[in-house]
């Protein structure tokens, strides 16, 4: 008989900078989940800092890590993820602090990475009418270019932060890649992931731009290290090419069908 696999234990991992109208309703939602959760203060204002205080004292499984200087909402997930490890959590979920995911599908997020603990449980968002358009046509620009780096169609949402990431995997890579650490984090993680062959689960979820009506998307500066990450990106799967091609191969076999 094969040994049992290993529990799964989960908990969230949620970057904050400055969303103090939104946070507590976000670790409410949480707790109601029976979800425990790591805030990760990135730095932000002092009304802020106030507010995740009170969450983190109020609410029970809830801990707070402060980072001195604002790094990026990568920067403050990498370490919510070596907290988690730390702690004893062998899984993650990064959720956004301004309340645009949908909480309620929780659920279905923790049952898909405990029937397959090794992959990334990935949120496919369907979005509202909040979204901005402009949001909507580079987020598809985003997907071809994430289709072309990866060689696959595999990666059906690379800009969705709301996933569950194996940590044993995730920080292993973290820390041999070391992705970017502002808004390229979500895009690149998840193809670097790829790459090294971890599976995607996808889970149909709703989201809304935002929640509390703050948004930290820098047009100008974070679309430059997008079109810089996904060049690094290209660049990557050409050094990766072979083995890609190679991998899409086996897929097609007839012993894959």
């Amino acid at each position: 008989m094969s040994a049992a696999p290993h529990a799964v234990r989960v908990c969230a991992v949620v970057p904050v900078y400055n969303h103090e109208r939104a946070i507590g309703a976000v670790v409410a939602a949480l707790d109601a989940a029976h979800l425990p959760c790591i805030l990760v203060d990135d730095g932000s204002s002092p009304a802020c800092a106030a507010a995740l205080a009170a969450c983190a004292a109020t609410t029970p499984g809830t801990r707070l890590l402060r980072r001195a200087v604002n790094g990026g909402k990568g920067a403050a997930v990498a370490d919510g993820l070596r907290a988690a490890r730390a702690a004893g959590y062998t899984h993650a979920l990064q959720v956004d602090a301004d309340g645009q995911h949908a909480i309620a599908d929780v659920p279905r997020f923790l049952a898909a990475a405990a029937a397959d603990p090794a992959a990334v449980v990935c949120g496919l968002p369907s979005f509202d009418e909040s979204m901005p358009r402009l949001r909507f046509y580079a987020r598809y620009l985003t997907h071809v270019l994430v289709w072309l780096n990866t060689l696959s169609l595999e990666v059906r949402d690379s800009m969705c932060g709301f996933r569950i990431y194996p940590l044993e995997a995730t920080l292993a890579m973290l820390d041999e890649e070391h992705p970017g650490a502002r808004m390229d984090f979500d895009i690149e993680v998840l193809v670097r992931l790829h790459w090294r062959g971890l599976r995607m689960v996808w889970i149909p979820t709703r989201v809304a731009y935002p929640a509390d009506g703050v948004s930290h998307f820098r047009l100008v500066l974070d679309n430059a290290l997008i079109t810089r990450v996904h060049a690094r990106l290209f660049l990557g799967m050409l050094a990766r090419l072979p083995r890609l091609l190679a991998r899409r191969r086996r897929a097609a076999s007839p012993s894959h069908a």
